[in-house]
């Protein structure tokens, strides 16, 4: 009866641990709620490839008003501001502007700080191990596709504040392709006197938002035969491209963690061999047609964004 008495301990025991146990899902979740409500002061950087981008981090929240600071420090700069529900984007050598949203579209995927159980149809959450990022304690968290079409994205939590210190789009072999490093972080009891000086300051009004069915008739004007599974159809419209001045058609699609843009313009003088360049993790192939020319751009694998330009064709 001890014997029995015992194992029942241990079993009863190892059950009320095993519910303690914080999953990869509830790990996200809280970290979507910790940028959302604590008031911190930040300094990452960005490397892709042989190239490296700093930015300036700042959050903070003040009774029901919540304000954000993301600033790019290379080159001319660039500042996004979020005061609530808009965003205002100061951009060197044109207007600022706003735009209604509760998230800044910067280098961290803008799911991340939402509801992230929208992803869990085409993405797994995994925990991994614990290490110390920025001289924090943090906790791995991989969120993995469930097939090979797309990259799997890897967060390392601060197991103190759950926030975000390092992140990195990792390939199916296990490499990681581009990542974002905390190399400072501070949390604070009050808000920064930077971002509190905001609620005094005049932005535009927000631009008014468009949905795909508002963009005119660009949508049937090619048939995309073929995408991962989960990516929807969030924008499309026909515009000018800035490399070269073509008209193109334009279609902007996203799973909820990664979107891919597709360019569908008529062929450009000379022969081009289609083909992939990448930096990082984003992708761009370019694919001749002979008809018509299509370029497709997204942190995908270079044969999904293959796949995805050759399936291109005009409507029966």
């Amino acid at each position: 009866m001890r014997l029995i008495g015992c194992i029942l301990g241990l079993f009863f025991t190892f059950i009320a641990n095993a519910n303690n146990v914080t999953t990869a899902e509830q790990l996200l979740h809280n970290m979507a709620k910790a940028v959302h409500t604590r008031n911190f002061n930040a300094s990452f950087v960005v490397s892709k490839g042989k190239g490296m981008e700093p930015y300036r981090w700042i959050h903070a929240k003040q009774g029901d008003t919540e304000l954000e600071l993301l600033s790019l420090l290379n080159g001319a700069g660039l500042e996004m501001v979020r005061v609530n529900d808009r965003v205002t984007y100061f951009e060197p050598q044109s207007p600022p502007y706003s735009i209604s949203t509760d998230s800044i579209a910067g280098p961290i995927p803008e799911v991340l700080f939402k509801d992230i159980s929208s992803l869990l149809e085409n993405y797994d959450f995994v925990l991994g191990g614990k290490g110390r990022v920025a001289g924090r304690p943090s906790q791995l968290v991989r969120i993995e596709s469930k097939d090979e079409s797309k990259y799997n994205y890897w967060l390392w939590i601060d197991t103190q504040s759950s926030l975000l210190l390092k992140a990195a789009y990792v390939n199916q072999q296990g490499d990681l392709l581009e990542q974002l490093l905390l190399t400072h972080i501070s949390v604070t009891p009050e808000p920064s006197s930077q971002l509190l000086e905001l609620q005094q300051k005049e932005f535009p009004a927000p631009l008014p938002m468009q949905t795909v069915n508002e963009q005119g008739s660009t949508t049937s004007n090619w048939v995309i035969g073929w995408l991962p599974q989960g990516f929807k159809l969030l924008k499309s419209d026909r515009h000018k491209l800035d490399l070269n001045n073509e008209l193109a058609d334009y279609y902007l699609y996203s799973d909820g963690l990664v979107d891919i843009s597709v360019f569908v313009q008529r062929p450009l003088p000379g022969q081009r061999a289609s083909g992939a360049l990448s930096s990082g993790a984003t992708t761009v192939y370019v694919h001749n047609s002979g008809a018509f020319d299509v370029s497709v751009v997204g942190n995908i694998p270079a044969l999904t964004a293959k796949s995805i330009a050759e399936s291109v064709q005009r409507p029966l």
